[in-house]
């Protein structure tokens, strides 16, 4: 399954690119840059096209907080929704337990945007796939549905939950940019190595045909 990361301010823009790739996409990411301009009206209104809603936030904060801050948000309905891992345990149960039951949770372990030296500089000494796996097994033993890692950890995930859901974000296309993405993989090889989801955003988004690069891509699964 694939979902479109959506990441723009802009409202019109996202509804015609959105309504343009519906044949195709399995749903719509809506992250920090959209939420903060268009609000919960904003996915609403995304959410009123049909497709499933992923709800990219990245919440991290104390249990209590990120509790009612989901709990907020609930009546939105998101197929997806994302939490820090380094919230720790505590966090991510209070996560689990306030959203829907329909709602997937999921934790986001290591950006993609990070490689190991940017993983130093903030004290963590192991590598993005020792990190990925300790994270995993932590999000499954506080009950959350799934983990957000490259597709590059996806052995890694595997080894610490066998039958996670894994959303797989910083796919590229072969010979496409990678913009400020770090470790990246392809659509196929990031489906073959278990990905659950695939997140796929400029590839599409900034194409000058957004409808045929997603066939593409698709075609290549």
């Amino acid at each position: 399954m694939i979902y479109i990361a959506m990441d723009t301010p802009d409202l019109d823009g996202a509804r015609a690119l959105a309504t343009a790739v519906a044949p195709l996409a399995g749903g719509l990411k809506l992250g920090l840059e959209f939420f903060c301009h268009n609000g919960r009206a904003g996915v609403a209104e995304l959410a009123g096209l049909g497709l499933p809603i992923f709800l990219d936030l990245k919440l991290h904060d104390i249990p209590n907080t990120v509790a009612k801050a989901i709990a907020a948000l609930s009546d939105l309905n998101p197929s997806v929704l994302t939490v820090h891992a380094a919230g720790g345990r505590e966090m991510m149960a209070a996560a689990r337990a306030a959203a829907p039951p329909a709602t997937k949770v999921v934790a986001v372990t290591v950006l993609t945007s990070l490689d190991r030296e940017d993983l130093g500089s903030i004290g963590v000494a192991d590598d993005s796939a020792q990190q990925v796996e300790r994270l995993a097994a932590l999000a499954r033993d506080s009950g959350l549905d799934g983990i957000v890692c490259s597709g590059n950890e996806l052995g890694a995930a595997r080894r610490a939950w066998r039958d996670g859901f894994f959303v797989v974000p910083g796919i590229r296309p072969a010979g496409s940019a990678i913009g400020d993405q770090k470790r990246v993989m392809t659509p196929r090889a990031a489906l073959d190595a278990g990905a659950s989801i695939l997140v796929i955003g400029r590839p599409v988004t900034a194409a000058p045909d957004p409808a045929a690069a997603f066939a593409a891509i698709a075609a290549t699964l």
